[in-house]
């Protein structure tokens, strides 16, 4: 196992993730937290909603290889085309670049270091990180979290 997988799979199964969560901010979609917990699963509101993190290789969509799109599973925005998805090794969905206007960052800086969180730019769902150990021609890695997700076959 690498320093990386360690570290995120122990990151997981302590259920940690960022220090703020999406509900600080205002996005175009927005829901109470009542209408959030009455669409999602638990796992799904801890990660989209609290930024949790899912347990590495567990989402059927780190092996989806087919062309299509992947959405976001709060608001259906479209934010990774599959020709930019490639296997990372680490046990989640990676994308090398997000669609145009996908997602929001911001600096997380739990785990006393500073990582860059995406959430969708509509609704505000936490995705994952992006990380700068992705491939050509970004070399970012955007590192998702499968339950955050729905995939559209082309």
């Amino acid at each position: 196992m690498t320093r990386r997988g360690f570290l995120a799979n122990s990151a997981a199964m302590l259920g940690l993730g960022g220090a703020a969560s999406a509900a600080d901010e205002r996005f175009e979609i927005s829901r109470s937290e009542a209408e959030w917990r009455a669409m999602l699963s638990d796992l799904e509101y801890q990660v989209m909603r609290e930024e949790a993190t899912e347990r590495a290789y567990t989402s059927p969509l780190n092996d989806e290889t087919r062309d299509g799109t992947f959405l976001c599973k709060g608001c259906d925005l479209k934010l990774y085309a599959s020709d930019t998805k490639f296997d990372s090794g680490t046990g989640w969905p990676s994308f090398y670049e997000a669609l145009p206007n996908a997602i929001g960052t911001k600096a997380d800086r739990s785990f006393f270091m500073t990582r860059t969180e995406c959430h969708c730019r509509r609704c505000g769902s936490h995705l994952g990180h992006i990380f700068d150990d992705g491939p050509p021609p970004t070399g970012k890695r955007h590192c998702i979290n499968g339950v955050s997700l729905t995939f559209r076959p082309a």
